[in-house]
């Protein structure tokens, strides 16, 4: 079984155990269940209903995958339950024997030098996102993007944040472990600060994951708009033929010009339309994961500016988190610092405007250009 045919599965049955169906797994890759009334009703099938995770199916079973319905059903009868939820995992953390080898390989700084100030164990919260997108153009995908953030420090968790979420979905129920009362947490976030987060952080990994699906439409695009200029181009060169015989009619070959001429236009729209790309993402579930950590204290310096970085060492995957980027949530780890705030940037944050030439920090700037009021830089 793959690991996503038997996450699958599992969700299934989980979701149907929890409305009170009786479930079996079966092999391969499938499982049965007998359901009651109201669960038939959601679900619109009969009282025995038998479902298969991979391409071989167990018999008589029906096909599940991020392509069907069936995600949409299950959810429909989970409604709103377990879509957010929040673990304590009161894991020690072992002391860092060497944390400036850590920060050697865990933080690249292009135009400022840092220094570290101390290490120190420490609480903190990880929001984690579990989203859905669907991509639609001359055909259909559909995926999971999985996104965390550390609410203390603001860095992207991608390199583990399947651990995280795992550890939080295995763990006991929230009653079992408690934050200890002299622990002082991070404050949630506003719903304006992690709107802005989202924006910039989930395109790019979406697209990332589209990377192949966007590459055979373009492929796909480029052969059929060929096709066409082809065919085109030969009605063009049969008139201009005949445009050369005597006594051609050129006033009615120039309006047969004209006209494939339009076709031509029209039939490029028209294929450019069928393969707009359109994307859209909805949020399926959030995990808060409390924990302890160890946290690694920089003091950060630019010309004469300085400023503190926390950056957190977590000890259930044993890595450190990458810094913060304040504008696009990269997990990269070069960071530039920016001269009028000090903000911790990557990089593309900070590039030179498109028209005049001067580069800038988007964080401070996140409309126009300082020095010309180019829109976007």
């Amino acid at each position: 079984m793959t690991a996503s045919s038997g996450r699958l599965r599992e969700f299934a049955a989980g979701v149907l155990t929890e409305a009170g169906a009786l479930v079996e797994r079966l092999e391969p890759e499938g499982l049965e269940a007998l359901l009651p009334t109201h669960v038939q009703q959601a679900l619109q099938t009969p009282d025995w209903l038998r479902l298969g995770f991979a391409a071989e199916l167990p018999p008589g079973a029906q096909q599940v995958s991020l392509e069907s319905d069936w995600l949409t059903r299950l959810g429909g009868l989970l409604g709103e339950g377990g879509r957010c939820a929040t673990c304590v995992l009161p894991i020690a953390p072992p002391p860092l024997p060497h944390p400036e080898r850590l920060l050697e390989h865990g933080l690249i700084l292009h135009n400022a030098v840092y220094r570290l100030s101390g290490v120190r164990p420490a609480w903190t919260r990880y929001r984690l996102l579990v989203c859905r997108y669907t991509a639609i153009s001359d055909e259909k995908r559909e995926g999971i993007i999985t996104f965390g953030m550390n609410l203390a420090s603001g860095s992207a968790v991608d390199p583990f944040v399947d651990v995280l979420l795992a550890a939080g979905t295995d763990a006991a129920s929230p009653q079992e472990a408690s934050v200890p009362s002299d622990v002082e947490l991070p404050p949630d976030w506003t719903i304006a600060r992690l709107h802005a987060c989202l924006t910039r952080a989930l395109p790019p990994r979406v697209h990332a994951q589209l990377h192949p699906f966007v590459s055979g439409m373009q492929r796909r695009l480029d052969r059929d708009l060929a096709q066409v200029f082809e065919y085109y181009s030969g009605l063009r060169q049969e008139s201009w033929q005949r445009l050369q015989r005597p006594g051609a009619d050129a006033a009615r070959e120039q309006l047969r010009l004209e006209a494939a001429e339009r076709e031509y236009h029209a039939k490029v729209a028209d294929l450019r339309q069928k393969y707009a790309l359109r994307v859209t993402v909805q949020l399926s579930q959030a995990l808060e994961v409390i924990m302890p950590v160890q946290r690694l204290t920089l003091l950060v310096r630019r010309r004469k500016g300085e400023r503190q970085l926390a950056m957190d060492w977590n000890p259930l995957a044993r890595k450190l988190e990458p810094p913060p980027c304040e504008w696009s949530y990269t997990s990269e780890v070069t960071r530039l610092v920016c001269d009028e705030a000090l903000h911790l940037v990557s990089p593309p944050a900070h590039t030179p405007c498109a028209q005049c030439g001067k580069a800038y920090c988007r964080v401070c700037q996140p409309r126009h250009c300082p020095k010309c009021g180019q829109a976007g830089g």
